[in-house]
């Protein structure tokens, strides 16, 4: 005879499930707060993408500061020689970018519309040759993909400017909407009181 009782890992998750339940009002907030950040990038995507440039070149240079660290700490070991030379491409790159914020931006920007002008094209060779099912959602996708491609390189080295800032901007927006969502679907579980 089956008993109604919840196994144990019914009530782990149970429990899991009701922790987070009882949080959701900081969901909210991350959501709130990272619509706000987003907001602010897109209207200042300018900004928003010199700051972005420049946070990647300090990472750049604290990951090389990390290589070389563990090449000096792990001295003798076969593989320390790599670490440095990791470490000094990584502090040179983190100096270019933090030096050279404009130019950094801009060569983003560049490769960033070929890889969207392939991956494009590539989507929509692949949804017209094979043909499979909803094939043309494919297509349409690869076709949007060409396009902000092509919009971009078009206005290369000006939407340098612009177009990380926005991409980052919209991350942001996506992003805080679905805590946003995840928030609110969380506060409408109901409490239980077997826990």
């Amino acid at each position: 005879m089956a008993s109604n009782e919840p196994g144990p890992v019914t009530v782990i998750i149970a429990a899991d499930v009701q922790a987070i339940r009882d949080n959701w009002g900081w969901f909210l907030l991350l959501g709130l707060l990272q619509i706000g950040v987003g907001t602010a990038a897109i209207l200042m995507a300018n900004l928003a993408t010199l700051a972005s440039m420049i946070v990647i070149g300090f990472l750049a240079l604290l990951s090389g500061c990390v290589q070389l660290a563990s090449a000096i700490w792990g001295y003798g070991w076969s593989g320390s020689f790599q670490h440095v030379i990791v470490g000094v491409l990584y502090l040179v790159f983190g100096l270019i970018v933090v030096s050279r914020p404009v130019l950094a931006a801009e060569v983003f920007t560049l490769v960033l519309a070929a890889l969207l002008l392939v991956g494009g094209a590539m989507k929509i060779a692949v949804s017209l040759a094979v043909r499979f099912h909803q094939w043309i959602w494919i297509f349409v996708s690869g076709m949007i993909t060409l396009l902000l491609g092509i919009i971009i390189m078009s206005g290369w080295p000006g939407s340098s400017f612009w177009v990380i800032g926005t991409f980052i901007g919209v991350e942001l927006l996506l992003t805080g909407w679905t805590w946003v969502i995840l928030a609110l679907g969380l506060r409408n579980i109901p409490k239980s009181d077997r826990l």
